[in-house]
């Protein structure tokens, strides 16, 4: 289902076929958390601006609309008229982020709903159950994210237990697709690295978990507060022993600096709310570097966010319209920001591809690394 295309050095450029589609790695993933972009980005505008996968969120879609609900209607692509790939976040981060209102024992998680309070449990057959019936192309298992730092004996007790969790998730995997009833027969299941900052325990659980062949391989825990070093430091440590066969994914990553460290060092999927939020406030991306809207010398400026830009805001809005937009609370200013910096974001992983292809990524990697860093 992957093929390894090109490298250069660690870099990868492959293909990941799926039964929605054939998947152009290294890839950014747009976040629609609740089957939706934030920012009022539609599943046509994400054609437009070249999104390949949909990211959305277990646990949210458990909640409301519930995932009986968008069973019903068809599964997740007849419900936001959607043909391209689906990845469902498990819902473990979710989950675990409710540390006042969540307990946890070998069999799952019992928590309130942020909504009304109701309690639920969801273990790894519940988190397959509910991405069955949502029938997304990719569902990630369900795992314990721990919060950096974290004691070391508190972490390699987490780590044995995701584990065990892991083999749950494949084997009601397994079951699921092989029910008439199923929507999806050919869902995907990746596994997540869990290890903290400590590189041996997520070594060893690298290891571990390769042996399961699954359809992909994450490495989650990671952007939650830890410095970028460190960060970069665990994806370095992990990386040789993740399958080369399998697709790689950087879960909740990052900034576009993030990113080409991360493609550097052999990473392939990534996914972030960063730039629908971000531009949300008038914070922009571009090949220049990042703007801020808010700024007053934007005021009256009559140049595009990115005079190299092909999204929808840049063709047909200036600089000094969409920040009145944004200083305005208006929702067309950040609808149009979110299209430019999701397309930003889509036209980064389309260089990024091309470049690896031409054997001329470290260029691009050590241009863009400074450039992509700076503040406009």
């Amino acid at each position: 289902m992957f093929k390894l295309l090109k490298t250069e050095n660690r870099a990868r450029r492959g293909e990941f076929t799926t039964v929605h589609g054939t998947i152009q790695t290294p890839v950014f993933m747009n976040v629609g958390t609740c089957a939706a972009i934030k920012g009022g980005a539609s599943t046509k505008d994400l054609e437009e601006i070249g999104c390949q996968v949909e990211l959305s969120n277990t646990y949210h879609l458990h909640i409301r609309p519930g995932d009986d609900v968008i069973y019903k209607m068809g599964g997740i692509h007849k419900f936001f008229n959607w043909s391209r790939p689906v990845l469902t976040d498990s819902g473990g981060f979710q989950v675990f982020s409710l540390s006042s209102l969540r307990k946890i024992t070998e069999e799952g998680v019992e928590f309130a709903s942020h909504v009304d309070g109701k309690r639920i449990f969801m273990g790894p057959e519940e988190s397959m159950q509910i991405q069955s019936n949502i029938a997304s192309t990719i569902a990630m298992a369900f795992d314990e994210c721990i919060e950096n730092p974290a004691p070391r004996e508190y972490v390699q007790a987490s780590v044995e237990r995701t584990t065990r969790w892991l083999v749950r998730c494949k084997n009601e995997m397994d079951r699921l697709n092989s029910l008439d009833r199923t929507i999806n027969k050919h869902q995907m299941l990746f596994g997540i690295n869990q290890g903290g900052t400590y590189e041996d325990i997520r070594i060893a659980h690298m290891k571990e978990i390769a042996k399961l062949d699954l359809d992909g391989y994450a490495i989650g825990g990671l952007a939650v507060g830890e410095e970028a070093e460190d960060m970069y430091r665990i994806i370095d440590a992990v990386e040789p022993h993740m399958p080369v066969n399998k697709p790689r994914y950087l879960m909740g990553v990052g900034t576009p600096v993030n990113i080409l460290e991360a493609v550097h060092r052999g990473v392939d999927f990534f996914d972030c709310v960063m730039p629908s939020r971000n531009a949300r406030h008038g914070y922009i991306f571009t090949w220049d570097g990042t703007l801020n809207l808010n700024n007053e010398k934007y005021t009256t400026d009559e140049k595009p966010l990115s005079e190299v830009c092909d999204c929808p805001a840049c063709r047909h809005y200036s600089r000094g319209y969409l920040r009145h937009l944004i200083r305005s609370g208006e929702a067309l200013g950040m609808r149009l920001c979110v299209l430019h910096n999701l397309y930003f974001y889509n036209e980064l992983m389309a260089k990024i591809r091309e470049a690896i292809e031409n054997d001329k990524f470290e260029e691009f990697y050590e241009k863009y690394r400074i450039i992509l860093d700076q503040r406009i």
